[in-house]
């Protein structure tokens, strides 16, 4: 009996249904149909894990002040005290360490790439994830062990906000004011506020109207579910329960909230992606097999692939590395020069329509219903939105009390009431609408404005970025003396972002450890060296300006009004850390400034 071939694909086909699909859900306020957490829905962003600790403001100096204890200021924070540092403040608006997974409890949540290589410092700290998608607790008590391993408690400021960085030119170090009334000085600054920290609401008309129980995925309410992370939400038994967000956050959440509430909605404007997660337990032997170095092997095997440089053996196998040559049109890396511009761009239409409708297909397999299952069909290119994996997510629609609510056609919920929401003409009476609608992007740090940065002769950094973010290598700025930046802004990206976390803070400590060492005054790129690497940044940057207008909107490209082309370094990330190393074995003369201060010639 001859096996089934799968049908031709009709690209054109796909094309003019993508294109549907996204024009009706383009909105003319785009990201504007979005409202942050604060002024009078700022309660949304409350802390509801750790009690609010007075504390006597902090007038003292350190060597190194790190804003943000997420897995970036904590490998920053570990990189440094490898090198000797002693004298390093952690500080964050949080109760404590962790960054998103400090916010991030929600029933369900885990990491969507390998712990192995997602959970850093595993061998440093004698740690082994319990299953390859550690579930978010286990993920923030690592970030707590690594903040003890390495003696970081010893001087922190948690729930703190940092209002302004000013550059002493007489003193060479940076003045920090906080929110708690602090005013100390740090000879360095690292930033590492990240973008997933910031609670996002949807601009609902009315949502202030409702009397019902409401509140973000982020600031899990368990004092009104009941239960834990891993469900159990008891508090839900009698209750009509509306989920707002189909995105990664509901592929984890939803299901075990569809376990406990009496009746569960989904409000979906856009499906997911949902492929198959394939999750499991550790396996002991393969643990005690491992010889050391196991883990940075792993890491950055699994960068390389998915980077698109050759490698001699798959370390990792899940659905990034099965489709990484769809993540060219999102993420930077290497890409097919055998093949021309056209020809590429045609073999990755068609894989991508191929993988799509593998995706597809399986939603028709899992649920029954029919018309839900066309509902929950994702009609785009694969990259458009950040692809989700799940063994549980779609099986829940099979279950009786849970309903899909398809927003498509009214661009979104039209409105909410005093007892529930409203799709076109239709009301759903609800009572508890949890927000599963993500984070604020870019309302973080120094390039939101809500850290104002002032270096030398009184210049501030937004008004030097005027024209656009300059920056050598991503990590600092002419004109703002030892002050660094961790993040993918004119740096590298990729899927496993805590990776390119560790090599940003390795990084910054050598260089760091570099001017100690050669007593250099201040650590500052020159003009000259700025500007350089924005040319290298232009000169290699590929343009995905047309892929993601095509895209159905979401978070990648602004919700359709824009594209993040030439926001990292095109050639891909193992390309940029191979550029670093080359470049910290030359001299640093282009970033070490050997000059006497005023202070010192005065003295």
């Amino acid at each position: 009996m001859e096996e089934s071939q799968p049908a031709p694909i009709d690209l054109e086909a796909i094309r003019e249904r993508y294109a549907y699909e996204r024009d009706r859900r383009i909105r003319p306020d785009g990201a504007r149909q979005y409202r942050s957490a604060a002024g009078e829905f700022g309660y949304y962003a409350k802390d509801p894990y750790t009690p609010f600790t007075e504390r006597e403001p902090k007038t003292d100096g350190v060597d190194v002040l790190v804003i943000g204890a997420g897995f970036g200021g904590l490998l920053a924070s570990a990189s440094l005290r490898d090198a000797g540092f002693e004298s390093i403040r952690l500080m964050d608006e949080a109760g404590d360490v962790g960054g998103t997974w400090y916010w991030n409890r929600y029933p369900g949540v885990r990491c969507d790439v390998e712990s192995y290589v997602y959970m850093p410092l595993l061998e440093e700290t004698g740690a082994m994830p319990t299953e390859r998608y550690a579930k978010g607790e286990e993920i923030r008590r690592h970030a707590v062990r690594i903040a003890e391993h390495y003696d970081l408690y010893r001087d922190t400021l948690f729930q703190t906000r940092s209002t302004s960085l000013t550059w002493d030119e007489g003193q060479s170090e940076w003045i920090i004011e906080t929110d708690r009334g602090d005013r100390f000085s740090a000879r360095y600054v690292i930033t590492s506020t990240g973008t997933l920290t910031q609670p996002k609401l949807p601009g609902i008309p009315g949502i202030e109207r409702f009397r019902g129980h409401t509140f973000h995925t982020s600031r899990w309410d368990y004092a009104y579910t009941g239960g834990t992370a891993d469900g159990n939400l008891t508090g839900l038994a009698d209750k009509r329960v509306a989920v707002i967000g189909t995105g990664a956050t509901g592929l984890q959440a939803v299901p075990l909230l569809a376990e406990s509430a009496g009746e569960l909605l989904v409000f979906q404007r856009t499906p997911s992606t949902v492929d198959v997660r394939d999750n499991r337990p550790t396996d002991p032997e393969w643990a005690a097999s491992l010889k050391p170095g196991w883990q940075r092997e792993r890491m950055e095997n699994f960068l390389a692939v998915l980077a698109g440089e050759p490698v001699s053996e798959l370390l990792v196998t899940d659905g990034w590395t099965a489709t990484v040559a769809l993540q060219r049109n999102i993420i930077s890396g290497a890409v097919d020069d055998s093949l021309s511009d056209e020809e590429r761009a045609l073999r990755d239409e068609l894989d991508d329509a191929a993988t799509m409708n593998r995706i597809r297909a399986r939603v028709e397999e899992v649920v029954a219903d029919p018309a839900t299952a066309e509902a929950l069909k994702p009609w785009y290119r694969y990259m458009c939105k950040r692809p989700g994996f799940s063994d549980h997510y779609l099986q829940v629609f099979n279950r009786p009390g849970v309903t899909l609510v398809d927003t498509s056609d009214t661009q979104g919920i039209t409105a909410m009431t005093e007892g529930g929401i409203v799709v076109g003409d239709k009301e759903f009476a609800v009572d508890c609408v949890v927000f599963a609608t993500g984070f604020d992007t870019g309302v973080s740090g120094v390039m939101s404005g809500t850290l104002p940065v002032t270096g030398r002769d009184g210049r501030g950094l937004l008004e030097s970025w005027a024209t656009g973010p300059r920056t050598l290598h991503g990590f600092y700025s002419h004109g703002f003396p030892n002050l660094f930046h961790l993040g993918a802004l004119q740096n590298a990206n990729s899927v496993n972002f805590v990776h390119i976390l560790q090599e940003q803070a390795e990084h910054v400590a050598a260089v760091v450890a570099r001017a100690e060492r050669a007593g250099a005054q201040r650590i500052e790129p020159t003009a000259e060296a700025e500007e350089q690497w924005l040319c290298t940044l232009r000169e290699t940057a590929r343009d995905t300006t047309a892929f993601q207008a095509e895209c159905t909107p979401g978070y990648y490209n602004g919700e359709g009004t824009r594209s993040i082309t030439g926001f990292s370094y095109s050639p891909g990330p193992v390309a940029f850390h191979r550029l670093l190393r080359e470049w910290r074995e030359g001299d640093m003369s282009d970033v070490l400034v050997h000059e006497t201060t005023a202070a010192e010639v005065a003295s």
